[in-house]
Parts: structure tokens; sequence; C-alpha cells
């Protein structure tokens, strides 16, 4: 259909007109720390962990694995904590959470810097990381209407009512590609709820974490109440198996995501686990072309794939398939390069080996028959030889019994099916396993309406390409993309992080001005 096109590299600015020297870093890389009981200390470990700026390679860190000891420090003065922090008011806590977000209004752009530089992507996609976290502690200044219970009056002089109550200390698992948005899914509202917390950062990009740690105490988040722990798997182990840990929120890979499930819950935690994803995004020939066009672009390879809700997988439905061609040019355009670099529209991937995964994928779809439109594969951005760069790619005539399909990708590569109708596309994306998210790009209201009712997917886009809703709502991925039955943040993170106790609760009238006692059974009239 069309030939293969390789793509283009674009050359960088200087270092020395980026907004952080990378290099000046490196030189001064320094040992993580541990945040535990409100103080920031020294790991004793052996075991360290290198941290690398993807888009050079350099060593910006190094992560220690936690001790027995250590961890184990940090679960029980979170229970020590949990003590008082259970018994704190409510408008107490909603006063630190309206202090920590300001606190991190202000150091957005510290943050994001920090972002940019573990994790590569761009300086303005690191902004909206925070920014998008930001918005859940907004959401937790509201925790005194999120915590109100119900009562009723059921019989004479007796009421029911339920009230929430904090579960204990929560433990959070962190992803690699929103190293400060899913955090502030999970610490804030925990904390507004009346529990304290345990973190395990990602070892690849902990920086950003550590800042947030910083505010929270600036903020009067009191000692013990947040502590961040180091590590990787010997971390996540001691979170799942450690008793005073009562639940567990996990945002990751499918294989860990499972393990943490069924380890977690084994020892009788509550777990929320999003896994992986690959989502869809179906377009109709009524679509608005331009709009549809752009925003497919945007979705597919912005944070250069490294999203749960990228738009991974295009189905292009009935005459809409003839806008391939353009589709292709839009994505050659995209400037590839350092994170920041402000003209940058992607930055590298997190690690050489997720590299050349998504490299073996691509070439996988190749050998199955998929055509190769658009090969980002070798690509150099100037000044950046040794990063993890992937171009944006494209694979057309795609089949869904290709590993490049049944496998997320995580990597700025997109997907090409074709269907000839709007059910036989709503067919296709029932049948796949995952129920992250996907979108309907159409003017037909009817059509829209068809889909949104039809389609087995926990987060619905119409028009919008990643429908991720705002923290109001719950985030309410479906089917192989979670594990636990209840989201992240809104009300239903409300419900995870607490229990509710019933009481049934009788006084009566008489009893003002009477001492006589009834031997009689209680009953409700």
């Amino acid at each position: 259909m069309f030939a293969a096109k390789k793509f283009t590299t674009v050359s960088a600015r200087s270092l020395g007109r980026s907004l952080f020297s990378t290099s000046a870093v490196s030189a001064a890389a320094q040992k993580v720390k541990l945040y535990i009981n409100g103080e920031f200390i020294d790991s004793q470990t052996d075991k360290w962990i290198e941290v690398r700026n993807p888009a050079t390679q350099e060593v910006v860190s190094l992560v220690p694995q936690a001790t027995p000891a250590e961890l184990k420090y940090a679960t029980d003065n979170a229970a020590e904590a949990f003590k008082t922090w259970k018994k704190t008011s409510v408008l107490a806590r909603q006063r630190i959470m309206m202090d920590l977000q300001l606190l991190i209004r202000e150091k957005q752009n510290d943050i994001a810097k920090s972002i940019t530089l573990e994790q590569g992507k761009t300086i303005a996609d690191a902004r909206g990381d925070v920014f998008r976290g930001l918005q859940v502690v907004e959401h937790a200044c509201s925790i005194p209407s999120l915590l109100m219970g119900e009562t009723l009056p059921v019989g004479r002089d007796m009421d029911t009512y339920n009230i929430r109550q904090p579960l204990g200390v929560i433990g959070g698992i962190m992803p690699f590609n929103f190293p400060a948005m899913i955090p502030l899914w999970v610490f804030p509202l925990a904390i507004a709820c009346g529990n304290t917390c345990v973190i395990k950062p990602s070892e690849k990009d902990p920086g950003a974490m550590m800042i947030l740690a910083e505010l929270a105490a600036q903020a009067g988040v009191p000692k013990g109440v947040l502590n961040v722990v180091q590590g990787s798997v010997d971390t996540v182990n001691h979170i799942c198996d450690d008793p005073h840990i009562k639940a567990i929120s996990f945002v990751g890979s499918d294989h860990a995501g499972k393990y943490i499930f069924a380890r977690g819950t084994a020892n009788g935690k509550r777990v929320q686990a999003n896994l992986g994803a690959k989502n869809h995004g179906v377009i109709l020939p009524d679509a608005n072309k331009n709009y549809t066009l752009n925003q497919l672009t945007g979705a597919a390879f912005g944070a250069a794939g490294q999203r749960c809700m990228a738009l991974s997988t295009v189905v292009l439905v009935g005459e809409a398939k003839n806008w391939l061609p353009e589709l292709v040019e839009r994505a050659k355009a995209l400037k590839v390069s350092s994170g920041f670099d402000e003209t940058a529209d992607l930055g590298p991937m997190i690690s050489p080996e997720a590299t050349k995964r998504a490299e073996d994928l691509i070439q996988s779809g190749v050998d199955e028959g998929a055509q190769l439109l658009l090969d980002g594969r070798g690509i150099k951005p100037k000044g950046f030889e040794k990063g993890n760069f992937l171009g944006p790619t494209i694979l057309a005539g795609v089949k869904p019994h290709m590993k490049c399909y049944t496998e997320e990708i995580f990597g700025p590569v997109l997907v090409v099916l074709e269907a000839d109708t709007l059910d036989e596309a709503i067919e296709l994306v029932n049948s796949n396993p995952y129920g992250n998210g996907t979108a309907l790009f159409t003017n037909s209201g009817s059509a829209a309406r068809r889909f949104q009712d039809e389609i087995d997917v926990g987060q619905v886009g119409i028009n919008v390409p990643i429908p991720v809703p705002l923290p109001m709502f719950s985030f309410t991925g479906s089917r192989g993309s979670i594990r636990g039955d209840l989201n992240f943040y809104g009300k239903t993170g409300v419900q995870f992080y607490t229990q509710t106790k019933t009481v049934t609760a009788l006084w009566r009238s008489e009893d003002a001005s009477t001492s006589q006692a009834s031997v009689n059974m209680p009953t409700i009239r």
C-alpha cells in the first residue's frame, strides 16, 4: 500500500540551552535517601540500583534496596503514627491537603525537571504529569464531604447510620511512567481519609516522590504518616507481606500486578492493581478528519507511548482507511529529542531494555505480514546518540492474532486494523482481553450512543482520545486491565481507603423522665 519510510532524525538544542544541565547532575550523582518517620535517612544497604538519564545514559543517582530492618522500621512507624493520625479531625486533615496543593503548585516546575531528567518525557508532558496529580490533591481538599456517611431514623427513638473509618497503613507501589501523578493518586487521598502510608516509587525515577515527601512535611503531614521506601522486588514483597499494611495500591505491568494482587490478597489485604492495556481508537469516516488525525497522533505517540491510556491501536472503519497516508505524514513531522528540548514532541524511552522490546515487537509485526509504513527504529538525535530513542512507528494491515497486537508494546508504535462497520469494530474491541480505555471519533450522535452502550471497556472517549476522568469521577479500567473491585480516586477511591461501620442507636425519649428499667426484647415500631 505504502512504502516503509525511515523516521528522520531531528537535531536537538544544545545542552547549554536546556532547562536543566544533565551533565552537571550526572557529575554530582547522589544516593537516594529513604524517608521514614519524618526524616530523610541514608540506607545501610550494600545493594544499589543506578538511575540513568534515558536521553544520555549518564548515571543520575543511586537507589538503595532498603534492608529488611529499614523496611520494618518504615511500616512499624506508619502503624504507630496511625494510632494518633486516625483521631485527627477531618478538618485538620483538610487544611493539610489545602497547604499541600499550594506547595505542589509552587514547585510544579521543579518536580517536572526531576521527571524529565529521570524518566525522559518532554518537560511540557512532565508538567502535565504533575498537574493531573495535583487535581487529585485538590479533590482531596473536599474530604469532609467525601467522608460523609448516611443516617436514617428506622424506628421510634432509633437511628441507623454508617460512618467511614480509615483502614490503617496503606502501601503504594508506583510505576515509572507517571512518577508524580500516580503517587498523587494514592497518598493524599489515603492520608486525608485518616490512613498512614508506605510508598515505594519506581526504582527508575524516584526523584519526584522524594520532592513530594518533602512538600508533604512542609504542609504539616506528621512524622510517620507518610513514609517512602526504596528498592525493587524485595521491597514489593515486604509491602505484600507485612501485617501492618492493610491495603495496596499498584499501577504497572501485567506480570507485576497479577503477582502483587495474588500475594497481597493471600495475606488478607485489599489490593487495587491497574495492569496493562491495549486501547483502541475507532475512527468512523464521518469524523472531523483534521481534528481526528491530530488527536490520534498525539495520543499514540505522546510520552513515547509509555502511558497505560495511550491510544496504541486504531481501527479504521470503512472509508476512513483512506486517511492512513495523512496519518503517516503527521507522525513523521513529530520531533524526537531530549525531554529538556522545549520543541521536542517526544523524548526517549525509559531504558535500553524497553526500547529493544518495542523494536522486537515491531519486527514481529513485519515478520507476521504487517506493513511497516513508518519505521522509528535507529533514531539518534544529535547530541543524544546514546539515548533510548524510538521514533513514531506505524504498522498497518495488522490482524488480531499478531504478536504486535496481542501484547502491549508500551512505546511510540501505532498498530492499524480495519473494519467494514461499527459493529465489526465494537466486536473487535470487545474481543480484546484488556478494558482500560477506548475512543470513538464520529459526528454521529446515534453511533456514539451505540458505541458507549455496547463497548465493554471501563473508560470511553467520544471524540476524546485519552478519556482519563477528572478526580470527582474514578479511574474505571475494567476486565484484564484491573485487579480488585474498587478503582482509583473519586468515590471508589474513598471507599477503597476506608471501611464502613454501621451503627444502630436507641436513645429512648422516656428515659429522660423515668428511671424504670425494661426487661422486654427491644423491638422496632
